[in-house]
């Protein structure tokens, strides 16, 4: 994929990027495998705000995709690379042998024409799910499970990959993204390859308006608001020298806030 450069004909073209959609091979979604989401604009059911800067936004269908690849033992034929408006990865659209169709993450060098199966004897080549017991060490992964069947939940962002560092009878140690090192049971599942469109972390969006057709609304800084409304609002002209919080108090910008020891066993290694 390449990166578009718009000329700068308004103060909001200039420096502004897109994608070239190069990559993408079919414009319309197959329509068995899509949804309506109901949107809620992060309100919840008494209409009070839950989560603030959400709101409006274009209008979009849901792709339906296959993150479990549980259909074991069935070779599939790639048959469109498509644009997913819910997510920064492209997805593929894979034909089975049987007529199932389903939508799958497209990793790089997943094109048109390709195989990719989900199984135990798989070829490790980018698209293909296997359990991690049956991935070489060192291999690059992506859509990786926590909890075998649940589905991949980890690595799923475009060009994220993660790298199974090392193995032994019941867990495997996987380098994720932050660096940090996690150990997962060998019986998960993890598609090889990294997830594509690397391109995305260099798009500039050059206006606010396009985070609006986002759904993302304009953030207001704190000591800009009244005492009312925020710990660092008020104060007679520019108020310095406090320290960053939430409107709510909690400290942030370094404050660490995790809180699940459920969970501390797997983080062999920390990111920091």
């Amino acid at each position: 994929m390449g990166i578009k450069i718009f000329n700068p004909t308004s103060d909001g073209r200039r420096g502004m990027t897109g994608y070239d959609f190069s990559e993408i091979t079919k414009t319309e979604p197959e329509k068995a495998l899509t949804m309506k989401l109901k949107r809620s604009s992060a309100r919840n059911n008494y209409g009070r705000i839950t989560m603030r800067h959400q709101g409006g936004g274009s209008k979009k269908l849901y792709r339906i995709i296959d993150f479990k690849r549980n259909k074991f033992d069935v070779d599939a034929k790639v048959a469109a690379i498509e644009y997913d408006p819910y997510r920064t990865s492209r997805i593929a659209l894979i034909h089975y042998i049987d007529g199932l169709k389903a939508y799958i993450l497209a990793p790089i060098g997943l094109t048109v024409g390709d195989t990719v199966t989900s199984s135990e004897k798989a070829d490790i080549k980018p698209g293909n799910c296997l359990q991690l017991k049956n991935i070489p060490v060192g291999t690059t992964i992506h859509n990786i499970e926590l909890r075998p069947g649940k589905g991949g939940q980890v690595c799923r962002g475009a060009g994220a990959s993660a790298v199974l560092v090392a193995k032994d009878e019941k867990y495997c140690q996987v380098r994720m993204p932050s660096g940090e090192v996690k150990q997962v049971l060998t019986v998960c599942r993890a598609s090889i390859g990294q997830v594509g469109n690397t391109d995305n972390e260099n798009i500039n969006l050059g206006k606010a308006g396009r985070n609006r057709w986002r759904g993302i609304r304009p953030s207001v800084r704190g000591m800009h608001m009244n005492p009312v409304d925020h710990p660092l609002g008020g104060g007679e002209g520019v108020g310095k020298g406090h320290h960053p919080v939430t409107p709510w108090g909690q400290p942030c910008k370094g404050y660490k806030t995790r809180n699940s020891k459920r969970t501390n066993f797997s983080i062999v290694k920390r990111r920091k």
